[in-house]
This record gives structure tokens, C-alpha cells and sequence, in this order.
């Protein structure tokens, strides 16, 4: 099984934990390790002197505001697949897998990164190139009012993929990630080999109210932490002590006791109940 990458709960978590902290900092110095997934995008030395705004998330991206007398914009940072943010009052000497220091006289923002698919990357702003072609293919939030049932159900209707699959998609709605999606359509009684455009309309409102629900759960315990999982302070998430399927393969399900099933669809594990959980 394939760790868990940091999803909507872990970004918006690791978000609130930092934000308030460098808000109004002022950038002293900017440091570069190894390649990310994509350059920074200008030369860091421009940073300098910069003021930090108010951090935002879209998706799974943080937004970091930075305004001075010579450039407006921001950073627009992704996590990957093992990515994490800390901020520490004090600076240290960067580890091997630390790849990007933003030190300010508020504190240390570092991104420690095993596998280096995060990234960060200047734009002048989020209608801009290049934030603005990589959220333009995102959904809509979970706890957006316009995301329910009849959404869904449009947005799903020309789709022959499995549900699952659909869900993982992101372009319909963003943060049901590959434990999330498992853990919503248990909750809403759907088989993950639906094929997607056969949702009813009741039953797309069932999923749309369990999407929301374990995101919200999921915000609630400071996300999962299956491995490598910290927030901005260390702290792990505990959302995977409430899984209901996710990992627990050949164990009794809590609603009908039936042995938890596993199959793999686009690579990625699925667990569900066979008897809970009907096409």
C-alpha cells in the first residue's frame, strides 16, 4: 500500500498552524536546497525585505502572500507526496531534505521533503501564470454552500470511471483524497465501483454530506497521520484512529461485521464493505 500524501485536512491544518505566526514578518533571507518539482521562479535575493501576508489555501496549495517595494505576489507552495511545513522561532542548520527556508524575523517557515515532489514557485498572483493554470483545474471546495447533491450528481453524469476514481479526480470537488473518498462512500453506503454516472440523485446527496462530513472530521483531529504527517509545530493528526475502512483490510466491519475488502483502482488502494457498501 502506498503511504498517504498529505491531503485537504493535512494542508488546511498545517495552514492554520503557521498563519497567524508570520503573518506581517518580514523576509530576512530566502534559502534553496535541492530541485523541487518546479523553480522558484525568480532569484530568492528578491525576497528580501518582503512582508508576509495573510496565508490561504486552494485545494491542496498554500498561498503565501509577499509584498515589498519591489515585487507583489506570493508563493504558491504543494506539499507532494511526503512534504511538511514547520515554523520554529528559532533557525537551525537544514537537514539533508529540507529544501526551502523562509527565514523572517518572526520565525523559520521550512519545507522538509523526502521525495522533493512539492514544490514552491513565485506568481504575481493567483489569476496569474503560473498559480493561475494549476488551480484552474481544481473543484469546487467541500464546504463551498454550492457543492451538494445536485452538483455532484451534474458533474458526475458523462463519467464512466468508477466512482472512486471520480472523486480523485479533484476537478469536481477537492480534498477527497484517497483515504477520504474510502471513508465517504462507506459512510454513504455507495460501492467504489459504481460507475459514476449511475449516482442517483438521493445517493449523491448522501456523498455530498459524507465528503463534507469526514473532511470536517478530519479537520477536527488535525488530519491522519499514517507516516510522515506533522502540522507546522510537529504535531501528528489522529483522523486515522476513526477510520472506519481505510487500512483495515480482513477486519470486521463496526456496522455488519463482514471482513473489510481491499482492491486496487488506478493504482491506489480501496477499502470498503461489501455488504455496507452496494452498487
Amino acid at each position: 500500500m502506498r503511504p498517504a500524501m498529505p491531503e485537504l485536512p493535512e494542508v488546511e491544518v498545517t495552514r492554520r498552524s503557521f498563519a497567524d505566526a508570520i503573518e506581517g514578518a518580514r523576509v530576512l533571507e530566502v534559502r534553496l536546497g535541492k530541485p523541487l518539482r518546479w523553480p522558484l521562479g525568480l532569484d530568492p535575493d528578491e525576497l528580501q525585505e518582503a512582508r508576509v501576508g495573510a496565508a490561504q489555501r486552494r485545494g491542496k496549495y498554500l498561498w503565501l502572500p509577499l509584498r515589498s517595494t519591489r515585487l507583489d505576489g506570493g508563493l504558491l507552495m504543494h506539499l507532494g507526496m511526503s512534504g511538511s511545513l514547520a515554523f520554529t522561532p528559532r533557525d537551525s542548520a537544514p537537514g539533508p531534505h529540507d529544501h526551502f527556508d523562509l527565514r523572517t524575523d518572526r520565525g523559520l517557515l521550512r519545507l522538509h521533503d523526502p521525495r522533493r515532489f512539492g514544490a514552491v514557485l513565485w506568481s504575481a498572483g493567483l489569476d496569474q501564470a503560473p498559480a493561475a493554470p494549476l488551480l484552474a483545474r481544481l473543484g469546487l471546495e467541500p464546504f463551498d454552500p454550492r457543492f451538494n447533491g445536485e452538483y455532484l450528481k451534474i458533474g458526475l453524469s458523462g463519467r464512466r470511471v468508477a466512482i472512486k476514481q471520480a472523486l480523485l479526480a479533484g476537478d469536481i470537488v477537492v480534498g477527497a483524497g484517497n483515504i477520504y473518498a474510502c471513508e465517504a462512500l462507506f459512510l454513504a453506503g455507495i460501492d467504489p465501483r459504481l460507475p459514476a454516472h449511475r449516482l442517483s440523485g438521493p445517493r449523491a446527496e448522501r456523498l455530498a454530506q459524507a465528503v463534507r462530513g469526514v473532511l470536517g472530521r478530519a479537520l477536527e483531529a488535525g488530519g491522519t497521520t499514517l507516516r510522515d504527517f506533522r502540522d507546522a509545530h510537529g504535531v501528528a493528526g489522529s483522523f486515522q484512529m476513526q477510520a472506519q475502512v481505510y487500512g483495515r483490510e480482513g477486519e470486521p466491519c463496526r456496522v455488519c461485521a463482514t471482513p473489510i475488502r481491499r482492491i486496487v483502482q488506478g493504482q491506489r488502494s480501496t477499502f470498503f464493505c461489501p455488504s455496507c457498501q452496494k452498487k
